[in-house]
């Protein structure tokens, strides 16, 4: 073993290192320890097919009961005993902090490989996409691959082209450059008029604590920002627990019960520490309220609110108001003492875990949206999971053959996103692992109909965005409860088809975890909302690139 003072020795010729992040939640680490073992258990198998010993640079943990990486230091000091040119894999089955890992990837000089199980259980997908994501942003080299039983053609090929080249090589042949000569000449215009028009009066993004949950890809320097015409309040989230505090129980009901005049139907219990409660409804009314004064009082054209580390052991989970937030529709919030409503007549655009990249992207989706005369309700998703999907649509829909992706977040999207509404909404307690205050989810199904997916990131110190078009469908009630229980059934869950983007080519190319949504009421326009996006976004100095879409 290695210490600070000297260097760890280099593993043998067919020895491969494997290490692992998890989270800063000891119960989410000992839930999703089981998944990460069997997943570990089938890729060290898989190794050992090919003449490899995989083995693990740190070790199980007894008195914790899970075997993750918990913390940045501990990843420090895990890395502190690997050789910097050992051949590195980091595997996950489950969501991790990247930040727990980023440090000792980035100074590592050997092939590095990041791998996750096909599965939306925790979900590692998500976790992989981060770190993923992260490493672009650090201008680190990586490989990464994943599987379902690590048995499959793909992952084999792959494996064995990392063990001789130290490198994978995926086909992202969707992937177009915009060519701004060639956008029509009506959208191009009113892309850059929109950008001159945000240029002159710039807009203030809200955020309630940076960076949440380790991911560095979320963050953007003031330095790209600016040029943009965005700029940052950061706001503290014990101001927004203080602000709260002056909530009447009054306004509390009053946000409570419009949900239930427009249909919200929500699943009360008892047991606060594992069911939903009125009280907690209530103060995650109250959060809705102050963070819509807040942002008032600052200015801000959109907010984020981090709400893991900190507030979730302070209030209950802000998925609520988020949701709320982000829809045109939604209970009008006044001025303490007053009769002057806030925000009135639309979103008060909110990014999800204070995901910086996805509220560029709902501000200038806000803006091309809100000109083009559309509903403008958008919200961030996880990218959870997906399978091939052959048979009969939901509701007579017709027939579907195609890879459909299951998204999904904690509650935050939009009601006018869902099938019914309001009314197609629910509210669930929050999974208990993840939120100890407990508060509810605003749960729907995503309607059918015509989407523009993108994801603004960084790369090579400069703001990105992948833009292209999808269409949400409709699978039966049954199979959506079946996907619903592989994941996590008291969140929101779309099923959507990505255009001219293949699962795997998906995979390589996306830069997050996170995928931002908006609806258009048919393709037509929908094209239409893209380029002119796509053209407010490259104005503005972004680098555009089309994915599955040609121009």
């Amino acid at each position: 073993m290695g210490t600070g003072n000297q260097e760890a020795a280099k593993p043998a010729a067919t020895e491969v290192l494997l290490v692992t992040s998890g989270d800063l939640r000891l119960s989410a680490n000992q839930e999703c320890w089981p998944a990460q073992r069997d997943m570990e258990e089938k890729l060290t198998a898989a190794f050992a097919r090919k003449g490899y010993s995989l083995v693990r640079a740190h070790p199980y943990n007894e008195k914790e009961k899970h075997g993750f990486i918990s913390s940045q230091r501990m990843g420090m000091d895990v890395f502190m005993n690997i050789h910097p040119q050992a051949r590195l894999v980091f595997a996950t089955a489950a969501w991790q902090y990247s930040h727990h890992v980023l440090p000792g990837l980035r100074s590592h000089q050997g092939p590095i490989l990041t791998v996750a199980n096909w599965s939306g259980q925790w979900p590692g997908l998500v976790g992989l996409l981060n770190l993923n994501g992260s490493l672009v942003k650090a201008g680190k080299p990586f490989s990464s691959i994943w599987s379902k039983d690590f048995t499959d053609a793909y992952f084999l090929n792959a494996l064995d082209e990392w063990l001789r080249d130290g490198r994978i090589t995926h086909d992202l042949s969707h992937v177009h450059a915009l060519d701004r000569g060639k956008l029509p000449a009506a959208s191009a215009q009113l892309g850059a008029q929109l950008a001159s028009a945000l240029r002159r009066r710039k807009a203030i993004m809200g955020i309630f604590d940076e960076g949440c949950m380790g991911m560095y890809n979320a963050i953007i320097d003031d330095e790209l920002l600016n040029p943009a015409g965005v700029f940052k309040e950061r706001l503290s989230q014990s101001a927004l627990v203080a602000r709260m505090r002056t909530v009447s129980g009054a306004e509390a009901r009053g946000v409570y019960e419009w949900l239930v005049t427009k249909g919200v139907k929500f699943d009360f219990g008892k047991d606060p520490a594992t069911e939903l409660t009125l009280d907690q409804v209530l103060d995650q009314c109250k959060m809705y309220i102050a963070a819509v004064r807040i942002a008032c009082d600052f200015g801000c054209d959109l907010i984020g609110i981090q709400y893991q580390q900190g507030l979730k052991d302070m209030a209950p989970a802000s998925d609520l108001a988020e949701g709320m937030l982000n829809n045109a529709d939604r209970p009008p919030v006044f001025a303490e003492g007053s009769s002057k409503e806030l925000y009135p007549g639309g979103p008060l655009p909110h990014f999800n875990e204070v995901d910086e990249c996805a509220g560029v992207d709902a501000l200038v989706t806000n803006r091309c949206w809100k000109a083009l005369g559309l509903d403008p309700s958008t919200t961030l998703h996880d990218v959870r999971w997906g399978e091939h999907y052959k048979g009969h649509g939901g509701n007579g829909s017709g027939e579907i053959d195609d890879f459909v992706w299951l998204l999904q977040i904690s509650g935050a999207a939009p009601p006018n996103h869902f099938i019914g509404g309001y009314a197609g909404a629910a509210c669930e307690r929050q999974p208990a692992m993840y939120f100890p205050l407990g508060g509810g989810s605003l749960k729907g199904v995503g309607k059918p109909g015509e989407i523009v997916w993108s994801r603004v990131f960084v790369e090579g110190g400069a703001l990105h965005c992948d833009i292209g078009r999808g269409t949400v469908v409709e699978l039966p009630a049954a199979e959506t409860e079946r996907r619903w229980r592989g994941t996590t059934i008291q969140w929101p869950i779309v099923h959507a088809i990505l255009h001219g983007v293949s699962q795997n080519q998906f995979m390589a190319r996306h830069r997050a975890n996170h995928i931002n949504v908006a609806y258009a009421p048919s393709a037509e326009i929908a094209d239409k909302a893209l380029v002119t996006k796509a053209a407010m976004l490259a104005e503005l100095g972004v680098q555009v690139h089309l994915c599955g879409v040609t121009q």
